[in-house]
């Protein structure tokens, strides 16, 4: 059975920084391709952040520079630094897994396919 768990959401004011952390089993995050998405009220579901097979990340325009994803393969654990948070921030985020294991660059990032594992969710909430 594959469970993801995030954990690590919170409030914070503009300019502070969160560690989101997504504790992965029944698959190996190495293996797969692992994302961090957000919820938005009133907007469409965004990936924020890739991480492929290979390790190469991909970031939205609106957190580069900001977020950083990684990974810790002891741990089996999927990692999500958010510094400089700023209101727009604000939602609920996930970690999600492809299904299909061993994908890289544009089939891990890019649309079409299934992040068939989810967590539930944590909420980050950034005030001004």
């Amino acid at each position: 059975q594959v469970q993801l768990v995030e954990s690590g959401g919170g409030s914070v004011q503009a300019g502070g920084s969160l560690r989101l952390s997504c504790t992965v089993s029944g698959v190996t995050v190495s293996s797969h391709c692992m994302t961090w998405q957000r919820q938005i009220p009133g907007k469409e579901r965004e990936g924020v952040a890739f991480i492929d097979t290979n390790g190469v990340t991909v970031y939205a325009d609106s957190v580069k520079g900001r977020f950083n994803i990684s990974r810790s393969n002891t741990e089996n654990t999927l990692l999500l630094e958010m510094n400089n948070l700023k209101p727009e921030d604000t939602g609920t985020y996930y970690c999600a897994a492809r299904l299909t294991p061993f994908l890289t660059g544009y089939y891990c990032y890019g649309p079409g396919g299934d992040f068939g594992y989810w967590g539930q969710g944590t909420q980050v909430t950034v005030s001004s």
